[in-house]
């Protein structure tokens, strides 16, 4: 038997395509076919294997238990193909796609990323910011760098560091009242979004009963990184992550009056599609800023 009679490629396509969008016209939108087209080959390949692989219904269609079984593997198949054709694509230059937080773009990869770039000089390296948590599929990027509880299906996940937060401010505005004694002093001053979740879980964390923050002036910045800004400037207290700012507060930027730092079970991660772990790029960035932050840690 000649080996396109035992692998039906074209057909396993149409039929991941058809399973996954559960619509053979939606399918053949996809695959440039038409609907006719889509349902020729699935039933060339129902005869292949000798079973009905949908079940049709007048405006649904729905997997057969011989569907079922042969979705994940087909599915699987064509991730492995993908990237061994990624793979063959790859030459000498290749560009690797980051999407990152504003802050932790700024205030940390930025700052490292010509470490990695050195050690690997064939990888040029684009970067996007984003606060909301993108599909990396759809948004073309190789790997992210985000906030959260690490559980993104279908991503593998890399706890880089907990997302700590503590009150921040300059030691200018501390002085205008004195100094910052008790967590009470915080609230003489300014505070950088009150809304923030942050403030009523650093107050739980100290020990601190919980203060009415309704009478302060509401303000979202939308990034922890403009708040430092207005931090650094005497604008207000910033409840802040101090990994980030470690060197505001050894140049006197920025105080931290209080060693409690609150969590709220966030980390940041690297991640990156399951089915692309093993391209090259996204091996090398992950073992690179992996070994960076094992180091910090040490």
């Amino acid at each position: 038997m000649k080996m396109s009679r035992q692998f039906p490629l074209n057909a396993l396509r149409v039929f991941e395509a058809v399973a996954r969008l559960s619509s053979f016209t939606r399918a053949g939108e996809e695959l440039g076919l038409t609907q006719t087209a889509v349902s020729y080959q699935i039933k060339l390949l129902e005869e292949n294997i000798g079973e009905p692989l949908f079940l049709r219904r007048p405006r649904q269609i729905t997997l057969t238990e011989t569907g079922e079984r042969l979705l994940p593997k087909v599915a699987q198949g064509f991730d492995l193909l993908g990237e061994a054709v990624s793979a063959a694509r790859e030459t000498a230059m290749e560009t690797l796609d980051i999407n990152a937080t504003p802050t932790f773009a700024m205030l940390w990869l930025s700052r490292h990323l010509g470490a990695f770039q050195l050690r690997h000089s064939r990888i040029a390296v684009r970067l996007t910011t984003t606060q909301h948590v993108i599909d990396l599929a759809r948004e073309g990027a190789d790997v992210a760098l985000r906030a959260g509880h690490g559980n993104w299906p279908g991503l593998v996940s890399h706890p880089l560091m907990p997302v700590d937060f503590t009150p921040m401010l300059s030691p200018k505005l501390a002085d205008s009242i004195g100094g910052i004694e008790t967590p009470a002093d915080l609230l003489k001053l300014r505070i950088i979004d009150p809304a923030d979740p942050w403030w009523p879980l650093w107050f739980t964390a100290i020990g601190h009963p919980l203060p009415d923050l309704s009478h302060q002036t509401p303000s979202k910045m939308g990034a922890q990184l403009y708040e430092a800004g207005l931090a650094i400037a005497g604008q207000g207290v910033a409840m802040l992550t101090p990994a980030f700012y470690t060197d505001d507060l050894a140049s006197g930027r920025l105080i931290q009056p209080f060693a409690t730092a609150a969590n709220d079970g966030f980390h940041y991660w690297l991640v990156y599609p399951e089915a692309r772990r093993n391209v090259r790029k996204i091996r090398d960035f992950r073992d690179w800023i992996l070994e960076e932050f094992a180091t910090a840690q040490k």
